[in-house]
C-alpha cells in the first residue's frame, strides 16, 4: 500500500510512518519543518520538506508509478489545510493516524498491547519495549519519547504482539480494540476534549470494555529498583504485562530486563551532570517527577533540587491550579515560567507566574522567570553551586535547555 503522511516529522505521525515501512509499505510525507528525516529517508521514504501547499500529494497522486492509497494527517492540522484539501479533492481515502494504525495492526497479525492513563504512559510503554529489546526478542511498538535503543516506532520480523502507547487526547484510543491493556492512572484531563470529568472517566469506561483484559491499580512491587515511586508502579505493570505475553520466561529475568531500562527522551532524561529534563504538565506528574528528582540528588550527593516549571496549556490550568499548593514544598529552589499557551479558550484570564506562585506553600526561594538569557545563566549558577537542575514542562523548555545549555556546554 502506498501511504502519505502528512506532518511526518511530528512525534505522532514520525512513529507510525517508521512502522509502515518496517512492514513494508511505501511511504510518502510532507512537513512544514526542516527536521532530521534520516530515520524515515533510511528506511525507504520519499519526503517532501519545508512545504505543504499540496503540490507534492497531487504529483504523486497523478502519477501511474505511484498513486496514493491512504492520506494520513495529525490531529493538529487545521481543517482548511491546503494538503487536507488537495487530498479531499483527490477523492482519496482520509484519516488521521488511529485508523490507520488499527488496520496495520489487524492485518499484521499482532495482538495490540495498549498503556493508557493520564500520566506514565511513555515510561511504561516504554519499559515494555525495552524488556523486549533486553531479553533478545522481536517487537513492534509505537512509544511517546525518543527511546536511546532505537526508534520510536518499529517492527521486526518474528514479533507477535504490539506495544503501543494509547493516547486518550482527541479520543485516539478508542479505535483500537487491545488484547491486553494497561491502565497507570486516571484522572481528568484534556479539557478541550472532554468538557467535564465525567466525558473523560467514561472515554477510559469505554476503553476498558473494548479490551479483552485490563491490568490496573496495583501497588509497586518491592522487587521494582527504578527511581520513583510511581516509576516502580510503571515497573511493576510492565512486568505484569510481560508475565501475560512471555508466559515461559523466568520472573527474574522480566524484573532484570525491566529494572535496567535506560530511560526514554524526555521522561526524567539526563541532559548534562547535574541538568534533567521531564515532560511534565499536570500537578500530579509534578508529585511524582519531584519524587524523583529528590532520590536523584540525594542518591547522587546534590546539594538539592531546583526545579525549572513551565505548565501547559492555559485551560487545563484553570482547572488544577488548586492542585500545585504543596508539590514543591520540598525542594531548595524554584522558577515559574509563563505557561506554554495552545488550543485555548480565548475567554480564560491567562493565569501569570507570580499568581501560581502566590499560593504555594513553598518552597522559600522561588520566583517567576523566562525562557532567556538570565535563565540560562542561573541554569548555570545552580548546577555550580551543587543543585539538581530539574527543568519540566511539556511545551518549548526542552528546546530552550538543550539549545542554550547542553549544546553550549557541550560546544555543539
Amino acid at each position: 500500500m502506498r501511504i502519505f503522511f502528512s506532518g511526518v516529522l511530528g512525534a505522532g505521525i514520525g512513529p507510525l510512518a517508521r512502522l509502515a515501512a518496517d512492514l513494508g509499505h511505501t511511504v510518502y510525507g510532507s512537513d512544514a519543518e526542516l527536521g532530521d528525516a534520516a530515520e524515515l529517508t533510511g528506511s525507504g521514504a520519499t519526503l517532501c520538506l519545508g512545504k505543504q501547499d499540496g503540490g507534492f500529494l497531487r504529483e504523486l497522486a497523478g502519477s501511474d508509478a505511484t498513486g496514493i492509497d491512504w492520506y494520513v494527517h495529525t490531529s493538529a492540522l487545521a481543517k482548511d489545510h491546503p494538503e487536507l484539501a488537495t487530498a479531499r479533492d483527490l477523492d482519496l481515502k482520509v484519516s488521521k493516524r488511529d485508523e490507520l494504525l488499527a488496520y496495520l495492526i489487524e492485518t499484521s497479525g499482532l495482538e495490540l498491547v495498549a498503556v493508557a492513563g493520564t500520566h506514565g504512559k511513555t515510561t511504561t510503554s516504554s519499559m515494555l519495549a525495552w524488556a523486549m529489546y533486553a531479553l533478545g526478542l522481536p517487537a513492534a511498538y509505537i512509544v511517546g519519547g525518543a527511546p536511546p535503543w532505537g526508534p520510536a516506532g518499529s517492527y521486526q520480523d518474528g514479533a507477535r504482539y504490539f506495544i503501543y502507547e494509547a493516547d486518550e487526547y482527541d479520543r485516539n484510543f478508542l479505535a483500537f480494540h487491545p488484547w491486553l491493556t494497561l491502565i497507570t492512572s486516571v484522572s481528568w484531563d484534556h479539557p478541550d476534549v472532554y468538557p467535564t470529568a465525567a466525558d473523560y472517566y467514561a472515554a477510559f469506561e469505554q476503553f476498558r470494555a473494548q479490551s479483552r483484559k485490563v491490568i490496573e491499580g496495583l501497588d509497586a512491587d518491592p522487587r521494582a529498583t527504578v527511581f520513583g515511586a510511581v516509576r516502580r508502579i510503571d515497573a511493576t505493570l510492565a512486568v505484569a504485562a510481560l508475565r501475560e505475553m512471555l508466559p515461559d520466561k523466568p520472573e527474574d529475568a522480566l524484573w532484570a530486563a525491566v529494572n535496567s531500562f535506560p530511560g526514554v527522551g524526555r521522561r526524567s532524561e539526563q541532559l548534562l551532570p547535574g541538568l534533567y529534563s521531564d515532560h511534565v504538565d499536570h500537578p500530579d506528574e509534578v508529585v511524582a517527577s519531584m519524587e524523583i528528582a529528590r532520590e536523584v540528588a540525594s542518591a547522587s550527593g546534590f546539594k538539592g533540587v531546583a526545579a525549572i516549571y513551565q505548565p501547559h496549556q492555559n485551560t487545563r490550568q484553570h482547572l488544577v491550579r488548586h492542585m500545585y499548593r504543596d508539590t514543591f514544598a520540598d525542594i531548595a529552589v524554584l522558577r515559574w515560567l509563563p505557561t506554554f499557551l495552545t488550543r485555548e479558550d480565548p475567554t480564560l484570564p491567562i493565569i501569570t507566574p507570580e499568581e501560581f506562585l502566590a499560593e504555594l506553600s513553598g518552597p522559600v526561594d522561588r520566583a517567576p522567570g523566562k525562557l532567556d538569557d538570565t535563565l540560562s545563566a542561573e541554569i548555570a549558577r545552580l548546577r555550580a553551586d551543587g543543585y539538581l537542575v530539574w527543568t519540566m514542562g511539556s511545551g518549548s523548555i526542552d528546546g530552550f535547555v538543550r539549545a542554550h545549555t547542553v549544546n553550549h556546554d557541550t560546544g555543539r
